[in-house]
């Protein structure tokens, strides 16, 4: 079976990092875009993005506006997006899977719930 590749998307080189570390440790191939924009250029480009883990606080473009247009792609719209964020007010799990998102995480990573949420979105 292909190994499932795994795009995260995060204006912090350092969550990037760590995100990648712990996700290659349990053997999936990562790719990284520090913008949305970026993150829609691999999409363009990659035809085998199993899942996108998506900073909901970025600059220029944040994760709401990135899967709005994710949505409106043909090429993107059926790739699961996982809302990564260190808002965890009441109601933002909503409003990030109201904004399209499949699921959401809330940072500090838990790693068990990472997984599970990939899991969960990849085994179609």
């Amino acid at each position: 079976m292909p190994q499932k590749l795994i795009l995260i998307i995060d204006d912090d080189n350092r969550n990037i990092f760590a995100l990648k570390a712990v996700l290659k440790a349990k053997g999936f191939n990562c790719l990284s875009a520090i913008s949305a924009q970026e993150g829609f250029s691999i999409m363009e480009q990659q035809d085998d993005v199993a899942i996108v883990l998506m900073d909901m606080m970025m600059p220029d473009m944040d994760g709401y506006q990135a899967i709005a247009t994710m949505k409106k792609s043909a090429r993107m719209q059926n790739i699961p997006v996982l809302a990564v964020t260190a808002q965890a007010m009441v109601g933002d799990k909503e409003r990030c899977l109201s904004a399209g998102a499949s699921g959401y995480v809330s940072k500090p990573i838990n790693v068990d719930e990472l997984l599970m949420q990939i899991e969960k979105f990849t085994n179609k």
